[in-house]
């Protein structure tokens, strides 16, 4: 058995450069989220928290209700998150392990689905909107997004790697339906892949902002993205106030991360060399 190499220092070192890259836009965010505006204009750059969190965390909620706002953002994400890894899972283990007609002719549409810009579908989609009477209501952000054609494309990548044609065909053996082959063969393999879709699809929903806009009402059923913008449509850009709704805002995606996370590392780790 060859032995394995360690990684040089360099590896640390690029690890290291890429990790503050990427944690410091977030710190700073928290840095001046506790700090006040007369601090931010300084000229030496703030590198350390101030003791103006609380207070800035109040004025977010004294100028828009911002409860609303991630009340109705974990009702669409969550929604659209549980409903992509159930339908997507679905339709993976249908189009990766399941023999019909016209199952690559179908796999082929989905996948060209996702190639149409989404601009394009705005009108029409904001037509059947009003058609069904669902404007400044949260069906129209959860409807639309139910599944959708990456979702698909990755369980059903998922399946083909992790589901042996073999334990779908000694279930059939044993007389299990479908659903219990889903449920007993498919669900347990499927975790990590699973997980990762979870992260990746509350992330993108709670962040969408163009399409809640269009449809919802700002004032009714404001969203947090539409929260966030009205924290930076007064006269003067406060920047202590909107990192500081920005900063708020982050904590539900972190938390999900931290939930999700041991699933996506387990599922790496399985994979690893020995």
């Amino acid at each position: 058995m060859t032995a394995r190499r360690r990684p040089g220092g360099w590896v640390y070192a690029v690890l290291t450069g890429v990790l503050g890259a990427s944690v410091f836009p977030l710190y700073w965010s928290f840095v001046v989220a506790t700090r006040d505006n007369a601090a931010i204009g300084e000229t030496s750059p703030l590198l350390l928290p101030g003791g103006n969190l609380a207070g800035n965390v109040r004025r977010v909620f004294d100028t828009v209700d911002f409860w609303l706002a991630i009340g109705n953002s974990l009702i669409v994400a969550t929604t659209v998150m549980v409903a992509n890894v159930v339908l997507a899972s679905l339709a993976g283990f249908a189009f990766a392990r399941l023999r019909f007609p016209g199952r690559n002719t179908l796999f082929l549409l989905v996948v060209g689905s996702a190639m149409v810009p989404a601009q394009l579908g705005v009108i029409p989609l904001y037509l059947v909107v009003g058609d069904l009477g669902w404007y400044g209501r949260l069906e129209a952000v959860i409807v639309p997004a139910l599944v959708s054609a990456f979702s698909v494309f990755w369980m059903r990548q998922a399946c083909e790697n992790a589901i042996s044609p073999d334990l779908v065909d000694a279930a059939t053996v044993d007389g299990c339906s479908i659903l219990r082959t889903y449920w007993h063969v498919a669900v347990p393999a499927l975790r990590a892949p699973a997980a990762v879709l979870a992260m990746l699809t509350f992330m993108a929903t709670w962040n969408d902002y163009f399409w809640p806009l269009v449809v919802l009402d700002p004032n009714e059923t404001p969203t947090v993205q539409v929260a966030l913008s009205q924290l930076a449509s007064g006269y003067y850009t406060d920047y202590a106030l909107m990192l500081t709704g920005a900063t708020v805002a982050v904590v539900p995606v972190i938390a999900l991360f931290l939930l999700l996370g041991r699933h996506v590392v387990r599922g790496i780790l399985k994979g690893a060399p020995v």
